[in-house]
């Protein structure tokens, strides 16, 4: 208990605090969890946290969340701390420029421990899943300097990216060339590696491969019988299926 007389009253603390002795005071006298998650209006999953947590560690996991929002701000700020602009007002509107929701006393309080030299260095931003995808997708030349240099990065830290990046290049170029003849050497590729989605994506080619591979080799394609039934089905729809099929089939004979 020494550790929670340490901390400061903040409004989250006593929120955690109040939260804490209410649920437990709930549960005590006998309310199922779920009856307590809808009194006090949370998630029961919330509820059972509450429950099964002790309340220090509860209150430093509120207080980490509060100054998460910061956190992916800190290489900015420390590169532009570097660089000569202290200015906290400053520093403070280029953030909230870039969409920081916090507070100008959260920044004040980073903005001293950097000049003091007590802040932790911030680690280099890692970009998403969905970004580190597209960069893979879009053809290299379609890369700007820097977008190339970061996915770049990310192959060098990860050999699984750099493999997946390999795979999915190449098997873009089958389809973009038609080069069927090779698919079969791709799938061996994609098999080979510990990377579950491309070795199952691999596997699900090899159980079809004849038509897959003629399907990346001959110039015919099944898009115009696609866009006939596209229409079929745009002309049924527009009739509410009240008409007979005389006039259905009349409507697709006579409408081009």
């Amino acid at each position: 208990m020494p550790m929670l007389e340490a901390l400061p009253p903040t409004l989250i603390v006593q929120r955690v605090q109040q939260r804490h002795e209410l649920i437990n005071r709930m549960l005590d006298n006998g309310y199922p969890v779920s009856e307590v998650a809808r009194r006090v209006g949370l998630d029961r999953k919330t509820a059972r946290r509450y429950r099964d947590t002790e309340l220090d560690v509860l209150i430093a996991s509120a207080r980490d969340r509060r100054n998460v929002p910061l956190d992916r701000y800190k290489p900015f700020l420390q590169a532009q701390f570097a660089s000569g602009t202290t200015s906290e007002k400053g520093l403070y509107d280029q953030i909230r420029a870039q969409g920081f929701q916090g507070g100008y006393s959260t920044l004040s309080r980073y903005i001293l421990s950097l000049r003091n030299g007590r802040a932790v260095a911030a680690p280099a931003q890692i970009p998403s899943p969905r970004v580190i995808t597209a960069r893979i997708m879009r053809p290299r030349d379609d890369l700007s300097p820097k977008e190339a240099a970061r996915l770049d990065e990310v192959r060098i830290a990860c050999p699984d990216i750099t493999e997946a990046c390999n795979l999915a290049r190449s098997f873009t170029d089958l389809v973009r060339h038609r080069r069927g003849t090779m698919l079969a050497l791709w799938i061996r590729e994609a098999e080979h590696p510990a990377i579950g989605p491309l070795r199952s994506f691999g596997s699900f080619l090899r159980q079809d491969l004849d038509a897959v591979t003629a399907g990346l080799t001959l110039p015919w394609s099944s898009g115009l019988v696609e866009g006939h039934v596209n229409r079929v089905k745009t002309l049924k729809r527009a009739m509410y299926g009240r008409a007979s099929f005389d006039l259905l089939r009349t409507r697709i004979l006579i409408t081009p």
